[in-house]
């Protein structure tokens, strides 16, 4: 095995690492989301209009199956971070979005799988409000 090789798979592993921990904290946060007081730290959420529209017991039942999903796929989560899925409730069509920003909030995080630089916002939307 050549110098480049140990190299590339050196850095491979230390993707696979920096994702794990950014899938980790992105499915600690999601499913602690709506649980009162143990995700507050670790970020915000946000319910669009279109969702609110549909009165607190939908909320709170989209709430739920955004803390269950685990219906993951090559499609829906490309890169292995588990920042995104799609939900149907009561024949209505969801999406759900983990965004991962600094801590105000201004742009990207710098380094999502360090919490202490990062911020992350779950936002549940109707699927056309995507």
């Amino acid at each position: 095995m050549s110098t480049l090789d140990t190299d590339r798979d050196a850095l491979q592993e230390m993707q696979d690492e920096h994702t794990a921990r950014i899938r980790e904290l992105n499915d600690a946060f999601r499913t602690r989301t709506g649980l009162i007081a143990p995700w507050i730290a670790l970020g915000e959420l946000v319910i669009t209009r279109g969702v609110a529209a549909h009165g607190n017991d939908f909320i709170n039942r989209a709430l739920e199956e955004v803390r269950a999903f685990s219906e993951f796929t090559e499609s829906n989560d490309p890169w292995g971070e588990h920042d995104f899925g799609v939900f149907a409730l009561d024949g209505v069509t969801l999406n759900w979005k983990v965004d991962c920003y600094d801590e105000e909030r201004e742009t990207a995080s710098p380094d999502a799988s360090d919490p202490a630089q990062t911020r992350r916002v779950l936002t549940v939307m109707l699927a056309e409000e995507y």
